[in-house]
């Protein structure tokens, strides 16, 4: 079990083994950088990002690579970065994932902020599902109503156990099935960014678990999970992150950049409750 302080409140989470990060693949983020690299390089970006020979899963990760690189050290860099490679296959989306064309909003923060509420004890994963059951019926449970139907709803995965009592830690799984007595159906998921953004493209909502101090820039230990939050937003423009994070004062539409997010949720493997 692992707790952080928040003000003068704990809010532990329960973890399990994951079966491993995820392989990096390229998604619409890095298609879009790419591009923005083919559009400022001209006809010598277009001679790198031409196949010679490759597999085009080998040129998904490599052009993945290319675009993050690009980022980072500018066209120089990325040129030289390319002659070493000796290869950049063509962009291609990962099954399944839209691939977005342009920088935009997805989900929104707006819509959701009204059903932030801040805790009062050791229950964010609670109170991101109480914020949820809001955003999608209308009607968000209070603090004292969540916590009760937590503590008297069976846990799919402790056997003879609850969903949550004060002081316990929660288990991501568990989740579903909160949302479950609320009729809202969701699932417990291992992602990434790029699927996220089409998750809230769809109008579903996320909740993700973090580390609260690299989200915010705070003072604690970074490399434990040990809060969530509801993700409302993501601004492809801005590079920015909305989120509903109970666990502060100032937490109603909290926007985090993109890069801070993304190192708070990898300390959970990227998982997250999405509904259906």
């Amino acid at each position: 079990m692992l707790r952080r302080e928040l003000g003068n409140r704990i809010c532990p989470i329960r973890t399990r083994s994951s079966p491993g990060r995820i392989d990096t693949e390229l998604l619409g983020r890095d298609a879009r950088i790419a591009q923005g690299f083919l559009k400022h390089c001209g006809s010598a970006a277009a001679d790198i990002l031409k196949p010679v020979g490759s597999t085009p899963s080998t040129g998904k990760v490599r052009v993945a690579a290319l675009a993050r690189t690009a980022g980072r050290a500018g066209v120089s860099g990325v040129l030289a970065a390319a002659s070493l490679s000796g290869f950049i296959g063509v962009a291609q989306a990962a099954p399944g994932t839209p691939l977005t064309q342009g920088a935009q909003m997805y989900g929104d923060p707006d819509a959701a902020a009204p059903y932030w509420r801040r805790q009062h004890g050791t229950n964010c994963a609670e109170m991101a599902v109480a914020d949820v059951i809001g955003e999608v019926t209308g009607r968000e449970p209070t603090e004292q109503e969540i916590d009760a139907t937590a503590e008297n709803t069976p846990s799919p995965f402790m056997p003879g156990g609850v969903l949550w009592h004060p002081g316990a830690p929660s288990e991501i799984r568990d989740l579903p099935a909160l949302l479950a007595q609320y009729g809202i159906h969701a699932r417990a998921i291992q992602t990434n960014i790029d699927a996220l953004e089409q998750e809230l493209a769809r109008g579903h909502k996320v909740i993700a678990t973090v580390n609260a101090a690299t989200l915010r820039n705070g003072p604690g230990q970074r490399n434990v999970v040990d809060h969530f939050v509801v993700v409302t937003g993501i601004d492809t423009n801005a590079n920015v992150v909305h989120v509903n994070d109970s666990g502060i004062d100032t937490g109603s539409d909290e926007q985090v950049p993109l890069a801070a997010f993304e190192a708070s949720w990898a300390t959970s493997d990227n998982q997250a409750v999405v509904t259906n």
